[in-house]
């Protein structure tokens, strides 16, 4: 079990889906195989976070490692 799943699943159910949903919605796009995963697949928490940071991130479709942009995936309206 990933260190991810064990620490939630010290707190309660309630919270632990609540940090699940909103670290989903947390996404890059790779700009080697413009594949989009959300920082969830990746092994990720991202919960009640703000702003647009830029991670060394390795691509889990093409497995290559950039610097990549993590945004909300409901900005892609604004875009």
């Amino acid at each position: 079990m990933p260190l991810r799943d064990r620490i939630l699943s010290w707190l309660p159910s309630s919270l632990a889906a609540s940090i699940e949903a909103d670290s989903r919605r947390w996404v890059f796009d790779c700009p080697v195989c413009d594949a989009r995963s959300s920082i969830w697949e990746i092994g990720g928490v991202r919960w009640k976070a703000a702003g647009e940071p830029r991670r060394l991130i390795r691509c889990p479709h093409c497995r290559s490692s950039r610097l990549m942009r993590i945004r909300r995936a409901s900005d892609d309206a604004e875009s």
